[in-house]
C-alpha cells in the first residue's frame, strides 16, 4: 500500500509552481515558466522519496497552458532530458504519480467543440506521463460530466465519445465517481462499457450515494475487479468531511483516529490512498505513521522536529504535553502524538505565544547575526508586541536568516510554512 497527496507540497521550499497569464505566454515566457515548474516537480519528489511517499498526483499546471493552441512550444522536445530525468527518478524509487484533468474537460458534454477540447486535454496529460517514459500503472483521473437534463443519454453520449480517444489515452484513464450527479453504480455501468477502471472516493460516495444499502467497502471491493494487472494497484480518492465548510469540503487535515478506523475495515494492503486534505504532504505522513509496521518513536520524533515551533506559538501547554508524551522510548503514541498536534494547530495566535516562539527560534541565530539583523529582530518583535504588525514580517526575518545561515533543522520547519 502507497498513500499520497495531490499536487501541492507544504513547507517545502521551492516547490510552488509558476504560472504565466494568456497575454505573456509566448514561447520564451512558456520555456522559463516550463523549465522552473519542471525543477520545483523535481524537489517534490525528492521531498517525497526523502520521507517514503510513493503516491503523488502531477498538477496539470506543469506545462501552463499544455492544452491551449496558445502554447506552440514543442515542450516535449525541448525538455526531453528533463523529463528522462525526472522520470527515472519516479520509476528508480518505484513511486506512481496520476494526473486529474479538471472540471473543465467533459468528455460527454452536449457541445462538440468542448469534447474536442476534452480530447485535446486528455492528449495533453498523456503526453506528459508519456514524456516521462511511465508506463500504464501511472494514471490520468476523469470524471464523467454533466446530466444535461437526460442521465442515460449523458451515459451514452460518454460512453461513445470515449471509443474516440487514443488507445494511450484509454490505456492510462481511470473513471471517478462525483458528488453530485454521477455515483458509483453509475460509473461502475459505465467502466464495464467502455473497460475502464473505476477509482471509488468515499466522500463523493457519502455526499452522492447510490440506491443502495452496501456500505462504501462493498463498492471499493466492486471497483477492484475493474483493475487489471497493467493498471497496477487498485487506487481510491480518500477525503474527510469539513466541518465547517459545506458538505463535500475537504477537511484541513486527515484525523488519524477516522484513518484508522476506515483502514482497519479496509483491511487490505494491495490498495493505492490518494489523500484529498488541504495540508496535502503533512497528513501523507501523519497516515503513513499511523499505519506503519514498524513503528518506531524516532519517526515521532522527526515529526516533532517539523512541527515543535508552530506548535510552541499556539500553546506551551500542548508543547509540553508532546515534549512529555515522547519521552518514553519503547512506546508509539502515534494517535495521541497527532491529536495534540491537530487540536493545537487550528488555535489562533496569542501574542505572548508567538513572541516566546520567535524568540526560540531568534536562539539559533543571536551568536551569529549581524549587529544590524539583530536590531531588525528585536525591531519587529517589539512591533508584534504592540499591536503595530503582524507576526509575518517577524518571521519572514527569521525565515531569511534560516536560509543566510543553512540552519538545516528550521529549513524543515512548519514554523514557517507560510513564508515560502
Amino acid at each position: 500500500m502507497s498513500i499520497g497527496y495531490a499536487c501541492q507540497t507544504l513547507g517545502v521550499p521551492n516547490t510552488t509552481l509558476r504560472k504565466c497569464i494568456l497575454k505573456t505566454a509566448n514561447e520564451d515566457t512558456l520555456r522559463q515558466t516550463i523549465a522552473d515548474n519542471l525543477n520545483a516537480l523535481e524537489r517534490i519528489l525528492d521531498y517525497n522519496i526523502s520521507n517514503d511517499i510513493k503516491l503523488f498526483r502531477i498538477s496539470s499546471d506543469v506545462i501552463p497552458f499544455g492544452s491551449s493552441p496558445v502554447n506552440t512550444l514543442k515542450w516535449w522536445d525541448v525538455f526531453q532530458d528533463r523529463f528522462a530525468t525526472i522520470g527515472k527518478k519516479i520509476l528508480d524509487y518505484g513511486m506512481r504519480v496520476s494526473m486529474h484533468p479538471g472540471q473543465y474537460t467533459v468528455l460527454n458534454s452536449i457541445h462538440r467543440e468542448i469534447v474536442e477540447r476534452a480530447y485535446k486535454d486528455l492528449e495533453y496529460h498523456c503526453k506528459v506521463l508519456a514524456s516521462l517514459m511511465l508506463g500504464k500503472e501511472h494514471k490520468m483521473v476523469l470524471h464523467i460530466g454533466g446530466v444535461y437534463n437526460h442521465k442515460e443519454q449523458a451515459i451514452q453520449r460518454f460512453i461513445e465519445n470515449y471509443s474516440g480517444l487514443t488507445q494511450g489515452i484509454k490505456d492510462r484513464l481511470v473513471l471517478e465517481n462525483d458528488d453530485k450527479l454521477f455515483n458509483i453504480k453509475d460509473v461502475l455501468g459505465i467502466a464495464n462499457a467502455v473497460q475502464a477502471p473505476v477509482i471509488f472516493d468515499n466522500l463523493h460516495h457519502k455526499r452522492n450515494p447510490c440506491d443502495s444499502d452496501e456500505d462504501e467497502f462493498f463498492w471499493i471491493e466492486e471497483c477492484k475487479s475493474t483493475w487489471k494487472s497493467m493498471d497496477g494497484f487498485q487506487k481510491i480518492h480518500y477525503s474527510q468531511q469539513n466541518p465547517l465548510k459545506r458538505a463535500g469540503s475537504h477537511s484541513e487535515t486527515i484525523s488519524t483516529d477516522i484513518f484508522l478506523e476506515f483502514y482497519q475495515q479496509l483491511n487490505r494492503d494491495d490498495i493505492d490512498i490518494m489523500l484529498e486534505v488541504k495540508d496535502k504532504n503533512l497528513s501523507a505522513i501523519k497516515c503513513k505513521n499511523v499505519i506503519t509496521k514498524n513503528p518506531s518513536i524516532q519517526n515521532l520524533e522527526q515529526e516533532w522536529g517539523r512541527y515543535k515551533y508552530a506548535i510552541l506559538e499556539k500553546s506551551q501547554n500542548g508543547y509540553k504535553e508532546i515534549r512529555e508524551l515522547l519521552k518514553e522510548k519503547s512506546d508509539y503514541p502515534v494517535v495521541s502524538f497527532y491529536n495534540i498536534i491537530d487540536r493545537e494547530w487550528k488555535q489562533d495566535t496569542l501574542v505572548g505565544n508567538g513572541v516566546n516562539a520567535a524568540q526560540h527560534v531568534w536562539g539559533y541565530f543571536k551568536a551569529i547575526a549581524s549587529e544590524h539583523e539583530k536590531e531588525v529582530f528585536e525591531k519587529k518583535l517589539e512591533l508584534y508586541q504592540l499591536g503595530k504588525q503582524s507576526i509575518q514580517p517577524l518571521k519572514k526575518h527569521l525565515w531569511m536568516l534560516t536560509q543566510k545561515y543553512k540552519q538545516d533543522y528550521l529549513l524543515n520547519s512548519y514554523y514557517f510554512i507560510e513564508c515560502y
